[in-house]
């Protein structure tokens, strides 16, 4: 069962006091830092240097959106999911660090999750597979 935890995430540089959420895709445990917060999305993985491989962040936006994601001082190679209201997997974008380029959802999307470059793919994770534990993320703001 996904739980809501106020951790810090030793070993990241620069983090944060988000909380952190546990999340499953398949049999896969994801440790995701929670962004639900303007300021907190605003901000996302920026000057991190490493992150865990079971470890990434979950935007929660305030509505459903074709919503973007961008690397602006973002030192690490990401992968993006876009995920709907129910946690599945919309599309899953790959991003280089410190690039302006617009990584988009294919469609209206609630979620995105970052997780280090080729995450999804390496588990073998596209459009259409429920990510669980979403339902335990708080509201955006």
């Amino acid at each position: 069962m996904a739980t809501l935890l106020a951790v810090a995430l030793p070993g990241w540089a620069q983090q944060s006091q988000l909380p952190l959420l546990e999340l499953f895709a398949g049999m896969h445990r994801v440790e995701a830092e929670v962004a639900a917060t303007l300021d907190s999305r605003a901000s996302g993985l920026m000057q991190r240097t490493i992150m865990a491989p079971q470890r990434g962040m979950l935007f929660v936006f305030p509505e459903v959106a074709k919503h973007c994601m961008w690397m602006r001082n973002t030192l690490l190679p990401l992968s993006v999911a876009f995920l709907d209201e129910k946690g599945r997997i919309i599309n899953v974008e790959d991003m280089q660090p410190k690039s302006d380029d617009n990584h988009c959802a294919a469609k209206p999307a609630r979620y995105a999750l970052e997780m280090n470059l080729g995450w999804f793919k390496s588990r073998g994770l596209g459009a259409g597979f429920a990510i669980t534990g979403i339902d335990k993320a708080p509201s955006g703001r």
